[in-house]
């Protein structure tokens, strides 16, 4: 007599350790852009726009933020020149960077953010209604470089990289 037929176990894939929004800070001296992905890691969008008071009270805001979206990663912007060297606030952008590992215990990458802001600025002249006076810069601006930079980041991530216009190309 034949044994039956035997069958695949089908065991169901454990939940993605991805499942969980991706924090994006475009980090300056005096305010801080911020951006959340969606929860699967396809989506940006902007979030905020924090002035900055002090450490202690800054980290103690942004803790309450990853608690509250149960951020899994946070990607930081690292200011370079144009020519790929690091900026003055490169190495200010990495200790902050390898702070936020320390006291959160989450990953956190660095991501070249060059044209990020422009890239913002550009984005906010394309929306009539969000004109600003010359010389002057918004405050969504901070907020719409960390999503522009945590869409670049995400994008590398799926294995998708994006290419982004030079300032000079008009496109």
């Amino acid at each position: 007599m034949a044994s039956p037929p035997r069958h695949a176990s089908v065991v169901p894939a454990p939940p993605a350790a991805s499942a969980a929004p991706v924090l994006a800070i475009d980090y300056g001296r005096k305010r801080w852009g911020l951006a959340l992905s969606d929860a699967l890691g396809v989506t940006s969008r902007p979030l905020a726009t924090w002035n900055r008071t002090n450490r202690r009270r800054d980290l103690a805001r942004l803790r309450e933020l990853v608690r509250q979206h149960a951020v899994r990663r946070i990607v930081v912007g690292l200011p370079l020149h144009m020519d790929g060297q690091p900026s003055e606030m490169s190495e200010e952008a990495s200790r902050f960077a390898a702070r936020l590992k320390k006291e959160f215990g989450l990953p956190v990458d660095l991501l070249d953010e060059r044209l990020s802001s422009w890239e913002a600025e550009r984005e906010v002249r394309r929306r009539p209604a969000s004109r600003h006076g010359a010389g002057s810069r918004s405050p969504a601006i901070d907020a719409l470089a960390a999503a522009v930079i945590l869409r670049e980041y995400l994008s590398r991530q799926s294995g998708h990289a994006l290419q982004q216009p030079s300032p000079g190309t008009g496109s």
